[in-house]
């Protein structure tokens, strides 16, 4: 499983709830891996085509961290985008990684198709149900089946810490990483 943290916090609320999924996965025998994304100079798609021209599973756009993120997705049998909610949405490394990447998986076979997607967003109190629709339509239009929980994977945090102090968003976080061990190993049965 590969987990993006479109945090620009590399250490914050955000990665906090990625690690706790990862934790859960890694007990279960899942080899996880996280990339930091937030913070870094990804851009937004500029409606080239390029990609559905080439086929090569690359945006032409290569001088940042895109196509090694598209290379992961696909190579990935689940992936978890954390992203924070910035005005009841996605910030903007998470909407670059969700465009282009999205792009360029679809124009090259959708080779995510029929993995596990999962997203995990903080909030200082609102905003965080349409920052996780955002993700959760980037599974979705890639033909990936979406993790649930025993709530939405959100949390009320704003501050550093905060999460942690979320007993019911930790709860829910937790289950997510059971729920998604569990469908990962019946998937590969």
């Amino acid at each position: 499983v590969v987990a993006f943290n479109c945090s620009p916090r590399k250490e914050g609320n955000t990665s906090h709830m990625i690690q706790d999924v990862l934790k859960v996965l890694n007990s279960h025998g899942i080899e996880t891996e996280m990339i930091q994304v937030g913070g870094t100079d990804i851009r937004g798609c500029k409606a080239c085509g390029t990609c559905g021209k080439t086929k090569d599973l690359k945006c032409v756009m290569d001088n940042d961290i895109l196509n090694s993120c598209v290379l992961k997705m696909a190579e990935a049998d689940g992936i978890i985008i954390g992203a924070p909610t910035y005005f009841a949405d996605v910030n903007a490394e998470a909407k670059a990684l969700i465009d282009r990447g999205g792009y360029v998986l679809r124009a090259n076979g959708i080779p995510n198709r029929r993995k596990v997607g999962a997203a995990v967003v903080p909030a200082r109190r609102a905003g965080s149900i349409h920052a996780f629709d955002t993700i959760n339509h980037f599974f979705t239009v890639n033909e990936m089946i979406v993790v649930g929980s025993s709530y939405w994977n959100v949390s009320v945090a704003r501050a550093e810490g905060d999460y942690e102090k979320d007993e019911e968003g930790v709860k829910t976080v937790r289950v997510l990483g059971e729920n998604m061990a569990w469908l990962l190993k019946k998937l590969e049965e």
